[in-house]
């Protein structure tokens, strides 16, 4: 009797996602406890209302100009890996391995720092977990990780229903701001008036920090691209999910901020960390502080959810070409890049207990706009050299719109290395490390490849 072979690991991703987790994993990568937080931030730099909602519907319009370009590059290239596919498909491995590597090191940042948000918020619904924010976070983190490590098919449904719970805890708060009665000030207008003449001539280095602290709100909007290979029908499904998704953004985030002006002063409204609670205090009374820290707890452990799901497809993208171990490659039953996952967790960690998150932030805020401008290029480096590439969407108002948010791109990155020119210097050192590691693998790989077809 002939033993069994031995079971072979999977490589394979499945094709188990659809339409609505598509939706689900970009709305919900991108709507977390941050909101509840950034408009406080942003009415600091910019303390008119008008202004303020503009800024607010700018970032919306990128995020409506980035999908764009980026319906017609994943459903071209519908392969796992994000925005690190077409830019290494358009400018090679040193380039590419940049994309990936700066997507993936603010991923594990924003990892940690969501699982500490989550510990600090639920510290303010129940203040005895005060004293424990790092292990509760780091707990968080590793529970978030192991039912990740079930399967893809419990993820879909777990994004799903997170972001369900999210629109409701959110519309929850809007329709609270316009039913019922509160002591502060009843309407935007006079939220307004309060504003000195000096402050109301907002300058643009204002107009332009508030605008980036938007953008960081907005981030998370590329989440179906690193899914596009587990798609059953990517060509149909990301392009809609991806304006669907930036239409319903746009819309909540410029309600929150309509409620908040509604009921809180400006003044208070810029010296709120959390304008949000302000909120629902000033409408429920004390215990509204408390309803707040818990739902924005729950808020940061769905979005750490959808982010821990989406970081494994970088990685597993890299290794399948040579850029990263193979091992990230392994896919178990339930449809997970396992190792890559656990990879995530063991970089993460680290972070939680000492505080590294933050100085990977600001490092990633220069590392991932450039990767932003080489992803935009790539549209163009791939309309010039492979035109006859299957392309199921086009891009929408070629090639007006996306020069663009290329020109956009590239503006923000100048920006920021600009006003932090040690974050460019990191970026500087990242490219003098990627690019070379990049083309030696590359060319590794493509060396074995030659031997193995003698």
């Amino acid at each position: 009797m002939t033993a069994a072979a031995p079971a072979v690991p999977s490589t394979v991703l499945q094709k188990r996602l659809g339409l609505p987790f598509a939706i689900a994993i970009m709305a919900g990568s991108v709507i977390g406890a941050g909101i509840l937080r950034t408009p406080g931030v942003v009415a600091n730099e910019v303390p008119v209302f008008w202004a303020a909602m503009a800024v607010w519907a700018l970032g919306g319009v990128y995020v409506l100009l980035s999908v764009n370009v980026a319906s017609e590059l994943t459903t071209a290239l519908p392969r796992a890996g994000g925005i690190y596919v077409p830019v290494r498909e358009a400018f090679g491995d040193g380039l590419g391995l940049l994309a990936g590597w700066a997507m993936w090191a603010g991923g594990a940042a924003g990892m940690a720092a969501l699982s500490l948000a989550f510990a600090e918020f639920l510290a303010v619904a129940v203040p005895a977990m005060s004293p424990f924010t790092a292990p509760v976070a780091v707990a968080a983190l590793l529970m978030v990780t192991g039912f990740n490590a079930i399967g893809a098919e419990e993820g879909r449904i777990s994004n799903i229903v997170g972001l369900a719970l999210k629109l409701l805890l959110l519309s929850g708060v809007i329709v609270a701001a316009f039913t019922l009665e509160s002591s502060g000030p009843s309407s935007a207008g006079s939220a307004a008036s309060s504003v000195s003449p000096g402050e109301a001539a907002i300058g643009w280095i204002a107009f332009i920090t508030a605008f980036q602290i938007v953008l960081g709100a907005y981030d998370g909007w590329q989440a179906p691209t690193f899914f596009a290979e587990e798609d059953k029908d990517p060509a149909r499904n990301i392009p809609r999910a991806f304006f669907v998704s930036a239409v319903m953004l746009i819309a909540i985030y410029l309600a929150i901020n309509l409620s908040v002006f509604t009921v809180l002063d400006v003044e208070t409204l810029r010296g709120s960390d959390l304008p949000v609670a302000l909120l629902i205090e000033t409408l429920l009374g004390p215990v509204g502080l408390k309803i707040t820290g818990l739902s924005a707890a729950i808020m940061a452990l769905l979005t750490l959810n959808a982010i821990i799901m989406a970081q494994p497809r970088i990685l597993y993208g890299m290794a399948r070409d040579g850029l990263f171990l193979h091992s990230a490659m392994l896919v178990n039953r339930g449809g997970t890049p396992w190792v890559a996952l656990l990879i995530g967790a063991v970089v993460a960690i680290p972070m939680i207990l000492t505080g590294a998150y933050v100085f990977v932030f600001k490092i990633q805020v220069a590392a991932g706009l450039l990767a932003a401008v080489l992803y935009n290029a790539a549209y163009f480096a791939l309309r010039l050299k492979r035109p006859h590439m299957p392309r199921p969407f086009r891009a929408i108002g070629h090639p007006v719109l996306p020069t663009l948010i290329l020109a956009i791109t590239i503006a923000l990155f100048a920006a920021v290395v600009i006003a932090d020119p040690v974050s460019g210097l990191w970026v500087a050192g990242l490219i003098g490390v990627c690019v070379p590691v990049g083309i030696h693998l590359g060319h590794e790989r493509r060396k074995i490849g030659t031997i193995g077809h003698i």
